[in-house]
């Protein structure tokens, strides 16, 4: 465990400027308060978000609204069937060159270069356009031809996708939701919101949305996060939740064994305990607990572990998978060292 700690003074600055952006946010988004928690958590730990839900529950516009209080470069992709790599990552033009009268090569840069990207549909595309977005998320860079070019910093994507209409649709791969921090589903509003929503959005109505933070203050607070000291048994407790999923495996209790066939890689046990930081500073606290990494457990497991037959064939979704792991694993530590059987996942 590091001794470095944060001051209350930053702990106050990322306070401020998320309740600013939040405050911006209800002038055109009513209700959703956990998904917009949950995207500005992945925006100040570098992540990438994949947000789920029904038509018309606003995904489109809770990104663009939130692009609209940065300062910072925003792109829409309508990801459709016909759509290639090379409109989305740019491409080599052929020009000629008016000084000297050669034709040369000139890379003509796609959407990805700008801060934030919304993939809108991303299960709409084939899966040689979605492996485009896999260089980009993890190493910030796209590759065309034989040359490199870096993307902006600070790369925020964003993808939405319809859960009910499969037709003509291509499930992301494993590898590619790997990439995502969180998975957020946006569910129907309450019935006071959806009078609010109805109210709102069938008269005249204007909003005043500012600007709230800069490409550069955002890299800061993004480097503030990282600064956040978390003890021993805190990694402890996230790591004991993700080896858990992994079947086979020592430690594994029953139901993951008969439930999943496949568990959850190192990526889920990074992004816990950065979004476990980004968490504490945003409540105001130094310090990361292990309630803000079993609150933060769904969204990062259920897009990283696979049920199989069984599971469904008796209804059982990740969600509840995921719920029973983090009630069946102590968070005390004493108790979590004690444990017999999560003893043999820290003896692996």
């Amino acid at each position: 465990m590091s001794d470095a700690s944060v001051s209350q003074e930053s702990i106050d600055r990322l306070s401020k400027a998320s309740e600013q952006l939040r405050e911006q946010m209800r002038q055109v988004i009513i209700g959703q308060d956990e998904v917009i928690d949950h995207l500005l958590i992945s925006l100040f730990s570098r992540g990438h978000c994949l947000l789920e839900g029904v038509p018309g529950l606003a995904k489109t516009l809770m990104i663009s609204t939130l692009a609209r209080c940065l300062s910072m470069t925003f792109a829409r992709i309508q990801f459709t069937p016909d759509l290639m790599p090379a409109d989305i990552t740019g491409t080599d033009v052929l020009q000629e060159n008016r000084d000297t009268g050669e034709r040369e090569f000139r890379f003509i840069q796609g959407p990805l270069f700008h801060n934030v990207v919304l993939a809108d549909e991303i299960n709409r595309t084939p899966p040689k356009t979605q492996a485009a977005l896999l260089e980009a998320m993890q190493e910030r860079q796209v590759t065309v031809g034989q040359s490199r070019h870096k993307l902006s910093d600070p790369f925020f994507v964003l993808a939405t996708q319809n859960p009910i209409e499969q037709e003509g649709t291509y499930t992301l791969p494993e590898a590619q939701q790997d990439r995502f921090m969180f998975k957020i589903f946006v569910k129907y509003p309450s019935f006071s919101e959806e009078r609010q929503i109805a109210k709102a959005t069938t008269s005249l109505q204007t909003d005043s949305i500012k600007p709230v933070l800069s490409g550069e203050e955002i890299i800061e607070l993004q480097n503030l996060v990282r600064e956040v000291p978390v003890t021993d048994h805190v990694v402890d407790y996230a790591l004991a939740l993700v080896r858990q999923t992994r079947i086979g495996e020592p430690g594994a209790p029953d139901f993951v064994n008969e439930w999943l066939s496949w568990g959850a890689g190192p990526r889920a046990v990074q992004f816990l305990l950065l979004g476990g930081k980004a968490r504490a500073l945003l409540q105001g606290r130094s310090h990361v607990s292990t309630d803000d990494i079993a609150a933060l457990a769904q969204p990062v497991l259920r897009h990283r572990i696979v049920t199989n037959f069984s599971a469904e064939s008796e209804g059982i979704s990740p969600d509840r998978v995921i719920e029973r792991l983090v009630k069946e694993t102590p968070s005390k530590e004493g108790e979590l060292t004690s444990d017999p059987r999560l003893q043999k996942i820290f003896a692996a």
